[in-house]
C-alpha cells in the first residue's frame, strides 16, 4: 500500500486547524508533524526552474519550502509595486503567488519570512534604498515614518498571500516576524509588537515565529510567538538554550546553515560532509524540526548582492561585499544540480523521518553547455557613455548621495567641467569611500587598478581614510569621479543601516577647497535603457585602460536547446555583465567567484547581445564554461583583507 502525499495526509477530510505549538511538538490540522524544510528564494532562481528545484526538494524527503520576500524588489519605487506583473528589472522573478502555487502542486508546505528586513546577504537586507531619501529615518525601529511605509507594504503583500494561507486551502503554514532582530542588541518592543499586529490586522491565522542565534540571547523574542534557532553546529546546546526561553514548546532550527556565503577576496566556503551529517542527526534526534538554509542558494542577479560591515565601526572601513554567486555549498548547487549533501539528506530522512508520507524519485538534471568563445566587436569609453541623454543627470552645488538623486544601484558620476588644475594638485576624499572610486581626467583613468586584494588599501577603495590622489596640471579639463555601490550592508547594528552610497562620509577637496557645482550623472544600467547604447566604435582589444562598455554577440542556432552556462570572466578585471539588456552579475578577478551563472531562459534563439562594463583592463573575447569556477588567485598580505 502506497503512502499518502503531504496534502492527502494533512489536509485530507478538510482543514480545521493550522500549525499548533500548544504542546512540545508541532501538529498540523491536529496531526503530529515534524517539519523538514529547505530554503529556496524565488527571486534568486529563474521562474522556469522553480518547479525543477521544488521537485528536487520534495524528492529529498522535505515537506516544506521556506522563502524570504524582498521588500526592495516588490516595492521597487516608493508606492510602486511589482509582484510579477511588470515594471521592474526583476519582474520575471517576482511572481510569488505562482511560486507558492507550484510548491503546493509539488506537495510542499511553505514557510514565509516577509521582513520587512530579511538580511539574506541581499542588498540592504531587503530594505528599499529609497527609504534613505528621508533624512533621520530609523529603519528596523518603531520610528513613525518607517512604520508607515512598512504598514503600506505589508498591507499589499499580505493581501496577495492571503489566498495562499493554510486556512484558505493554500500551502503557507507559518510567518516570521522580522529577522534575527536579537542581533541588533536592542529591544524595541513597540516595533516588534507593531509588526505582530500587522499580521493579525491583515487576517493572518497561521503560526507566527521569530528566529535568532540562540546563544546571543532572546532580545528578539516576542511574547506568544514561537522562538526558533539559527546555527551551524553545537546543536544540542543551542536547542537547549532555545528551550529555556520557551519551556514546553516545539523545537525548531529555522536556519541550519548547510554551508556559507562568500565575500570577494575570500576562499570559497565549503562545509565538511561529516560534520554536516553529524549535526543534522543531532538535530533530528533532539528531536527538532529543521529548515536547511540554504537548500538551494541560487544567484544574486544584477546588483542585488549585500555586504557585511566587517568591523562594526559605523564607517565603511570594514566593508565586505558578497559575491553574486549564492551557491552557499548547498545541497543543490547554484545551477540546481545535486551535491553529496543532497544524497546524505535524502538517506537520513528516509531512515529517520517521522512523517508518514511518500517520497518521490529525484528528477534528472539538465546538462550545462560551454558555448563557443565570442569576440568583442565594439566598445565605448566611459566619456562616450556619458554623452547619452537618457542618463539621469542634475546640476548640484553639493556632492549629494545616490539616494538623494533617487538612484538605487550602479554608478554615480560627479562631473566637473572646465576646471583648471595647477601643478601638484591634490584630490582628497575625506572619510571612507562608499564603495569604490574611479577618477578620470579628460577620460583618462588616474586612480589605481584593482588587481590584487592589497590594492584595496590604495586610493579609490574603502580600506583607507582621507585618501589623496595627485592630479596632473591641466587647463579647461573635465574631471569625472565615478563612485560604485558594491552592495549595501545587510547585517549589523542599527548604525549600519544608515548607510548611503556615493560621497557620504565627507567632502571631496581639490587643493583643500571643497568640490562644488558639479553635474551628477546616474549610470544604473536599468533594463529599459540598455538597448539604447549607441555610437559604438570597433574594438581595439585591450589597449584602453579605464572604464568602457564592450559588446559581443552570442548566436544560438534555431535547432539548439537553450541550456544553462557560466560566463568565464578570468580574463577580465572588474565590472558587470549584461545579457539581452538585463544586468546578469558583477565579476572581479579577486575571486573566489570567477564565472557567472547564465540560465538558458535568459537567452534566446538567434543573436544574444552581451555587454561587459569593464572598470580597468578587459579582454578581446568572452568565454563560457559548463561548470562554476571558484578560484582565489591572489593572497593578501593584510590579515584584515582575508575575509571573516
Amino acid at each position: 500500500m502506497s503512502l499518502p502525499t503531504v496534502y492527502e495526509y494533512y489536509a485530507g477530510g478538510g482543514i480545521s486547524a493550522g500549525l499548533s505549538t500548544d504542546q512540545p511538538y508541532f501538529t498540523l490540522n491536529n496531526k503530529n508533524i515534524t517539519i523538514y524544510s529547505g530554503a529556496m528564494h524565488y527571486f534568486r532562481v529563474p521562474q522556469d526552474q522553480w518547479r525543477d528545484r521544488l521537485q528536487k526538494m520534495r524528492a529529498a524527503g522535505l515537506n516544506t519550502v521556506e522563502t524570504y520576500i524582498p521588500w526592495n524588489l516588490h516595492e521597487f519605487q516608493d508606492g510602486v509595486y511589482d509582484i510579477g506583473n511588470g515594471g521592474s528589472d526583476f519582474s520575471h522573478l517576482l511572481n510569488i503567488q505562482r511560486f507558492l502555487e507550484i510548491a503546493q502542486e509539488e506537495d510542499l508546505l511553505a514557510i514565509i519570512r516577509p521582513g520587512p528586513y530579511i538580511c539574506s546577504e541581499w542588498e540592504f537586507g531587503g530594505l528599499p534604498s529609497w527609504l534613505l531619501k528621508n533624512k533621520g529615518i530609523r529603519v528596523r525601529t518603531s520610528d513613525e515614518l518607517f512604520m508607515a511605509r512598512v504598514t503600506s507594504y505589508f498591507t499589499m503583500i499580505l493581501s496577495i498571500l492571503s489566498v495562499l494561507n493554510w486556512h484558505s486551502g493554500g500551502p503557507i503554514i507559518a510567518y516570521q516576524i522580522e529577522n534575527e532582530y536579537g542581533s541588533l542588541g536592542e529591544r524595541d518592543m513597540t516595533y516588534l509588537n507593531g509588526l505582530k499586529q500587522l499580521f493579525l490586522d491583515n487576517g493572518v491565522k497561521e503560526m507566527l515565529f521569530t528566529s535568532d542565534g540562540a546563544s546571543i540571547g532572546n532580545l528578539g523574542q516576542i511574547p506568544g510567538v514561537l522562538y526558533t534557532a539559527n546555527f551551524a553546529g553545537d546543536a544540542t546546546n543551542q536547542l537547549n538554550i532555545a528551550q529555556s526561553y520557551q519551556p514546553g514548546k516545539p523545537s525548531m532550527v529555522m536556519e541550519y546553515w548547510s554551508g556559507w556565503f562568500d565575500h570577494w577576496t575570500e576562499q570559497h566556503h565549503t562545509t565538511d560532509i561529516f560534520s554536516f551529517t553529524a549535526t543534522l542527526l543531532e538535530i533530528l534526534n533532539y528531536p527538532a524540526s529543521v529548515n536547511f538554509y540554504m537548500f538551494h542558494g541560487g544567484t544574486n542577479f544584477g546588483f542585488m548582492n549585500g555586504a557585511n560591515s566587517g568591523n562594526g565601526a559605523g564607517d565603511n572601513s570594514g566593508f565586505q561585499p558578497t559575491t553574486n554567486s549564492y551557491d552557499y555549498d548547498a545541497p543543490l548547487n547554484e545551477h540546481g544540480d545535486y551535491t553529496e549533501k543532497y544524497w546524505v539528506i535524502r538517506e537520513i530522512l528516509k531512515e529517520h523521518g517521522k512523517n508518514p508520507v511518500s517520497i518521490p524519485d529525484p528528477p534528472e538534471s539538465k546538462p550545462l553547455k560551454a558555448y563557443p568563445e565570442i569576440e568583442i566587436t565594439d566598445e565605448m569609453s566611459f566619456s562616450e557613455m556619458l554623452q547619452h541623454d537618457f542618463l539621469p543627470n542634475k546640476q548640484s552645488e553639493e556632492l549629494v548621495t545616490m539616494e538623494e538623486v533617487d538612484q538605487k544601484y550602479g554608478y554615480i558620476t560627479y562631473r566637473k567641467e572646465q576646471i583648471d588644475l595647477p601643478e601638484n594638485t591634490k584630490l582628497k576624499v575625506l572619510g571612507y569611500v562608499t564603495d569604490t572610486l574611479m577618477v578620470l581626467l579628460n577620460g583618462e583613468l588616474l586612480s589605481p587598478v584593482l588587481n590584487h586584494p592589497d590594492d584595496l588599501t590604495k586610493f579609490g577603495y574603502w580600506k583607507s581614510k582621507d585618501q589623496v590622489l595627485e592630479l596632473p596640471e591641466c587647463t579647461n579639463c573635465t574631471l569625472d569621479l565615478i563612485v560604485e555601490n558594491w552592495g549595501r550592508v545587510n547585517f549589523g547594528g542599527l548604525h549600519q543601516f544608515e548607510q548611503r552610497k556615493g560621497f557620504h562620509e565627507g567632502q571631496v577637496l581639490i587643493n583643500d577647497e571643497p568640490l562644488q557645482d558639479v553635474n551628477i550623472i546616474s549610470v544604473e544600467f536599468p533594463w529599459y535603457s540598455n538597448p539604447y547604447w549607441e555610437d559604438w566604435t570597433p574594438s581595439n582589444g585591450t589597449e584602453l585602460t579605464g572604464p568602457k562598455l564592450c559588446k559581443a554577440t552570442l548566436t544560438v542556432d534555431e535547432n539548439e536547446e537553450l541550456l544553462d552556462t557560466y560566463v568565464d570572466m578570468r580574463d577580465w578585471t572588474k565590472g558587470i555583465v549584461i545579457v539581452n539588456d538585463y544586468v546578469l552579475s558583477r565579476y572581479s578577478k579577486l575571486g573566489p567567484q570567477q564565472a557567472l551563472y547564465l540560465p538558458g531562459s535568459f537567452l534566446k534563439k538567434g543573436e544574444n547581445k552581451i555587454l561587459v562594463f569593464e572598470h580597468f583592463n578587459g579582454s578581446d573575447s568572452i568565454k563560457f564554461s559548463d561548470k562554476q569556477i571558484f578560484e582565489t588567485v591572489y593572497k593578501s598580505n593584510d590579515e584584515n583583507l582575508r575575509g571573516i
